[in-house]
C-alpha cells in the first residue's frame, strides 16, 4: 500500500506595505499598485506637501517635524497713541481740578479776609481765622491734588520712586497745615474759654485728621522703606487708596460743616444767615467748590483708564504660534 503524501497547507502570501511614512499622528499605507511600479527600495513620491502629510502642514516631505514653536514678530501699537482720547480727558479734569482748587483757595482767604477782619496769631478771633484757610488749603487743596499725581501720563514710563516721593512730601505738607491749622482753634478756644470738641463738626475734623496722619505714616513704612516685602505692599495698597478717598470725604463734611457752623455763629442781628448777606453767599459758594472739587478728585481717582500702566510699554512682542492658535 502506497504511503500518501501530504502536503501541509501553506496560506498564500500575502503582499504588504513595505513602508509607511508617520508624521505626529498621521499614517498613510501606499498602494500596491504604486510600490510594485515604483519598486521595492524606492520610497513614495510627494507631489507636494499636504499629499505627503494631509494631517500636518508644517513640516517638509521626507524631514522630521520641527520641534521649536515658530515665532511670529508682532508690532505693538505705542500705548500712548492708543490712550490719546483717554488721555486728553484726563487733562480736562484735571485743568478743572486745578481751577476748583485755586478758586476755593481765593474764595476762603477773601472770606477772612474781608468780612473777618484778618489774620493774627494772639488768641483773638483773627487767629481762628487761620482755622478755615489752612484746613481748606491742607486737607482740601493739597490733598486731593497730592491723591491724583500717579495719575499723571508724565509719571508714566518712567521709575516711580520720584513720584512717590512727591506724593509724600505733599501729603506731609498737607498733614502739617492741618495740624497747624487745629492749634489755631485750640488756642482761640482757650483764651476765650470756649469749650474744645463738642460739635459734630469738630469731631469729624479730628476723625479725619488723626486718620490722615495714620494713612501719612503707614504709607511711609509700607511703600517708601526699602525694607518693606513685596507681598506687604501688594496687601497695603488696596487698603490704602480706599482710605484715601475715605479722608477726602470726610475732609469735605468737616469744612462743610464748619462754614454752616460760622456762619450761624456770626450772622445775627441786623443781616442774619436767613437774609443772605453777601458774606453768607460767598460761604455758601465756598461749600459748592469744595464739593465740586472732591467730587472731581474721585472721579480721576475711579477711572480704570487713567491708572498708572504697572509695566512700561514694549515696541516689540514675540507671541509663540503655537500660543496663539489656543487663544
Amino acid at each position: 500500500m502506497k504511503a500518501m503524501m501530504i502536503t501541509p497547507f501553506r496560506p498564500k502570501r500575502l503582499h504588504t506595505v513595505d513602508q509607511y511614512d508617520i508624521t505626529g499622528s498621521s499614517l498613510e499605507f501606499g498602494s500596491r499598485q504604486q510600490m510594485r511600479q515604483a519598486g521595492p527600495s524606492s520610497p513614495p513620491s510627494c507631489s507636494s506637501t499636504s499629499d505627503c502629510f494631509p494631517l500636518s502642514n508644517r513640516a517638509r516631505c521626507g524631514s522630521e517635524p520641527s520641534v521649536e514653536p515658530e515665532k511670529r514678530e508682532v508690532r505693538a501699537n505705542p500705548p500712548h497713541l492708543c490712550r490719546m482720547p483717554s488721555i486728553v480727558s484726563f487733562y480736562v479734569c484735571y485743568l478743572l481740578c486745578l481751577g476748583l482748587s485755586l478758586a476755593c483757595m481765593v474764595c476762603v482767604c477773601l472770606w477772612n479776609s474781608r468780612w473777618r477782619g484778618g489774620f493774627a496769631w494772639d488768641g483773638s478771633s483773627l487767629q481762628f481765622n487761620w482755622h478755615p484757610v489752612l484746613m481748606v488749603t491742607g486737607l482740601i487743596v493739597l490733598y486731593g491734588n497730592g491723591a491724583v499725581l500717579y495719575r499723571l501720563p508724565l509719571s508714566w514710563g518712567h521709575n516711580k520712586l520720584p513720584w512717590k516721593l512727591l506724593h509724600a512730601t505733599v501729603m506731609l505738607l498737607a498733614l502739617v497745615l492741618s495740624i497747624v491749622g487745629l492749634c489755631a482753634v485750640f488756642d482761640n478756644h482757650n483764651a476765650n474759654n470756649t469749650p474744645n470738641l463738642y460739635s459734630l463738626h469738630s469731631w469729624i475734623g479730628i476723625a479725619a485728621t488723626a486718620l490722615f496722619a495714620i494713612q501719612w505714616v503707614v504709607g511711609l513704612a509700607g511703600f517708601l522703606l526699602p525694607c518693606s516685602p513685596a507681598s506687604l505692599r501688594a496687601l497695603l495698597k488696596p487698603v490704602h487708596v480706599w482710605m484715601g478717598g475715605s479722608i477726602l470725604w470726610l475732609s469735605i463734611a468737616a469744612c462743610i460743616s464748619g462754614i454752616n457752623e460760622k456762619l450761624f455763629f456770626v450772622l445775627r442781628g441786623s443781616a442774619p444767615y436767613a437774609a443772605l448777606p453777601p458774606e453768607a453767599v460767598l460761604a455758601n459758594v465756598l461749600g459748592v467748590l469744595i464739593v465740586a472739587f472732591g467730587l472731581v478728585v474721585l472721579k480721576i481717582l475711579s477711572n480704570r483708564e487713567w491708572q498708572r500702566p504697572e509695566a512700561g510699554p514694549e515696541d516689540l512682542v514675540y507671541t509663540p504660534l503655537h500660543q496663539e492658535e489656543h487663544e
